[in-house]
């Protein structure tokens, strides 16, 4: 009975200024900042994805840019980096991106050689980081050698396999798959791929510009775009589809 009232009862909001006024209740009466987040949605849209970071300058401001959200995030509390929001914060990382478990210590001792050779943070999503490689990783990340994060590749079967390829088109990276016949114990420099920054919680990772050519970025957008066109009868598969769409094109607010 109260979902009933709450649904018969409820205004739903539209315009920039409605979501000004609830952005600015929801700011403690900051009409700035409310303004400031109904210009991210309505720059980034529903699906888009807002974050707010500590800026370097006196001014609040608003930034779009390319990137992507998704919801996994850190395998270990070990590797938070801001102990006070509880974060792992990187500034240009490399991505190692594999499609299976990794567990080997021998499966990350190349890309974690080349993250402590270029002063660079790791950052490695996979199906799942256990035993050898997790422990290598903390251990790596506690005496300060390696900043590195392990978090799970979101979805499952064919959505997660294509949600880490988007992911690869982002950054410019190469996917560790058995039908490549390519293992993460393979891997350089040029495999990995990279962005401007990430930032991971507990619960969602974020990725913030990329390095992926845009063509093929684009390319992926529209072979995405086609795949829904001639999805008509599982809707389940054309959510995920939309969903992927959403993450690629839709584009990240910075405040």
């Amino acid at each position: 009975k109260v979902i009933e009232f709450l649904s018969a009862n409820k205004k739903e909001i539209t315009t920039s200024e409605e979501i000004a006024q609830v952005a600015t209740i929801s700011a403690n009466g900051d009409s700035h900042v409310g303004k400031l987040l109904a210009s991210a949605m309505e720059k980034v849209g529903k699906e888009g994805v807002i974050t707010i970071r500590e800026g370097r300058t006196l001014e609040d401001e608003l930034e779009v840019t390319e990137g992507m959200r998704f919801d996994r995030g850190f395998i270990s509390p070990y590797f938070i980096t801001d102990p006070k929001s509880s974060k792992v914060e990187f500034e240009k990382p490399l991505l190692l991106l594999s499609e299976k478990k990794i567990s080997s210590i021998q499966d990350i001792l190349p890309a974690l050689e080349i993250s402590n050779q270029s002063r660079r943070p790791l950052l490695i999503i996979a199906e799942d980081v256990d035993g050898e490689a997790l422990a290598a990783c903390i251990l790596n990340k506690l005496r300060g050698q390696v900043k590195v994060c392990a978090v799970k590749a979101p979805g499952f079967g064919d959505n997660r396999k294509n949600t880490i390829g988007d992911i690869a088109v982002l950054t410019g990276g190469t996917v560790f798959t058995e039908e490549l016949d390519l293992k993460p114990e393979q891997c350089t420099i040029e495999n990995l791929g990279s962005c401007d920054s990430i930032t991971v919680t507990k619960e969602d990772t974020v990725i913030l510009n990329g390095s992926g050519p845009k063509e093929a970025i684009q390319e992926r957008i529209e072979q995405i775009k086609g795949s829904i066109d001639i999805t008509t009868t599982n809707s389940y598969e054309k959510e995920k589809l939309q969903e992927r769409l959403a993450k690629l094109s839709g584009g990240v607010a910075v405040i």
